[in-house]
């Protein structure tokens, strides 16, 4: 089946598909993960959340200690500034969400799959990368701003998060999607 869009649409025919396929997942995600607790797989994805929470606290305490910040660590929680600013690292810090918005989007978007078979892996390291950068960068600006944890976690760092996929979706689209020499 081939859409048909009205003609003010067709520029943004790509944008629109991208947005139908993030929200989708993002509803499909919330009937999977709290309705059906990941069936038929919820074991592994436990497992799966468990060893990157333990993977990225592990990258984060090594990137503290690389500068040189005071923290004392308590069971998965970061603390600074005298125990006043913490960050903790759960499973659900992971971005295993985000990762599976990437996976789908890249999925269902068209585009040779010669390319696909390795951007999908790149943009997960790249979404583990930003995650890495979240997770320090809330610790790092509590020490100034104690106490700004949500706003920075709910509005900074998750806007980030979106504006990356985004990006990636963006390079996507510009330089392996489209065929030379055609809109």
């Amino acid at each position: 089946m081939n859409l048909r869009l009205p003609g003010f649409l067709l520029p943004f025919k790509d944008v629109l598909l991208f947005l139908v396929l993030l929200f989708s997942f993002h509803f499909v995600y919330l009937g999977w993960s709290v309705g059906l607790h990941f069936f038929p797989v919820e074991g592994a994805v436990q497992w799966l959340f468990a060893e990157v929470a333990e993977m990225l606290l592990a990258q984060s305490i090594f990137i503290l200690q690389t500068q040189g910040v005071e923290f004392v660590l308590q069971g998965a929680t970061l603390y600074t500034n005298q125990m006043q600013s913490f960050v903790s690292v759960l499973p659900e810090c992971t971005t295993l969400k985000q990762w599976m918005h990437w996976l789908v989007i890249m999925l269902f978007f068209p585009g040779p799959w010669r390319h696909k078979l390795w951007y999908i892996p790149a943009g997960i390291v790249v979404i583990h990368l930003t995650n890495l950068f979240r997770v320090v960068g809330l610790l790092f600006i509590q020490i100034p701003f104690p106490g700004q944890f949500h706003f920075f976690h709910d509005y900074v760092f998750k806007t980030l998060f979106y504006g990356v996929i985004f990006l990636m979706w963006v390079v996507w689209v510009e330089c392996f999607r489209k065929k030379p020499g055609k809109v």
